[in-house]
């Protein structure tokens, strides 16, 4: 009878303790796969650094980044990569000449002047356009906005940086709508309440009251659609031009950093200036995508605190 008793006892205690077991267990779980995505983070930025550095052997820092003529196939090879730091650098300026009016001038009409019928409708058209590969953005620059901008410019080719700064503008409009539209959403009724009640029109309101407000979730969503444009590979390849010169208007071809890593790892030796190069030009495009991203967090993280919704 009393070792019945125990063993009850014993399933009792086992029963009330498995509750507190599954929540470490799901702890530990969540806890692995947050510092896993750490772990590929950081074996990435390290090979990077172990493929990348060597070429520094070969050239300076300032030659490689500053060097007006990318020919690393010549003999002797010339590692300039200043000719597709501005290549990107051009493309993205113009792609968010691009998906600011689109991606804000949206956000704004689906949160403060569209009904429910219009935004049930538009939204997920708007977020629809993420969804589709960029290859399918690149055949179109190539079959629809190249000819038709090489006979609007009378140009020689229309596969220009104007032709990709208009498709990757295009691509990032749903992720500068998408977060535009959030940063809305969080101000304050109370904010359009009291400048209605001064007797500002909806149009002030709108330009003086809300914007403002949402100004640092709209940075946010700039420097976020910058990122998504900075590193866009496939489109840039299809419909840039490749020519790694130095662009002087939007209207000539041009080579991007990720244009020419796709375009040309696959011919690059294992192990030689070339592929080092490639893997070098890699790390440059990691660091820059890194500090966007760190300061669209800050500006984001400015923004939540300034609305009192950071906890």
């Amino acid at each position: 009878m009393d070792g019945t008793v125990r063993q009850i006892y014993r399933a009792i205690i086992s029963m009330m303790n498995m509750p507190r077991f599954k929540e470490k267990l799901y702890k530990w779980i969540f806890t692995i796969l947050a510092f896993a995505s750490l772990f590929f983070l950081v074996g990435i930025v390290l090979v990077l650094i172990k493929e990348g550095l060597p070429i520094f052997q070969k050239v300076s820092f300032s030659e490689f980044i500053f060097g007006r003529y990318w020919y690393p196939t010549y003999n002797p090879a010339e590692f300039g990569i200043l000719p597709l730091i501005l290549a990107s650098i051009w493309v993205t300026f113009g792609a968010v000449m691009v998906c600011l009016p689109l991606g804000v001038g949206s956000a704004l009409y689906l949160n403060e002047l569209a009904g429910p019928r219009q935004k049930a409708v538009l939204k997920p058209i708007i977020e629809l356009l993420a969804s589709i590969p960029s290859v399918v953005f690149g055949f179109f620059g190539m079959v629809v906005l190249t000819p038709f901008l090489q006979e609007i410019f009378h140009l020689p080719t229309g596969l220009t940086a104007l032709n990709a700064s208009i498709i990757l503008g295009i691509m990032a409009t749903p992720t500068v709508c998408s977060i535009a539209e959030d940063a809305l959403n969080y101000v304050p009724n109370a904010f359009r309440e009291a400048s209605f009640a001064v007797g500002a029109t909806r149009w002030q309101t709108l330009i003086k009251v809300v914007i403002p407000a949402a100004g640092s979730g709209i940075s946010t969503a700039v420097i976020l659609g910058m990122s998504r444009a900075v590193g866009e590979t496939m489109t840039v390849l299809m419909v840039a031009g490749g020519a790694a010169v130095i662009p002087h208007t939007f209207l000539e071809p041009v080579r991007p950093m990720t244009a020419a890593i796709a375009a040309e790892m696959g011919e690059a030796p294992i192990g030689g200036g070339h592929y080092h190069a490639l893997f070098a030009i890699a790390l440059v495009l990691f660091v820059i995508t890194f500090l966007f991203n760190i300061v669209a967090e800050l500006i984001s993280r400015r923004f939540r605190i300034k609305l009192g919704l950071s906890g």
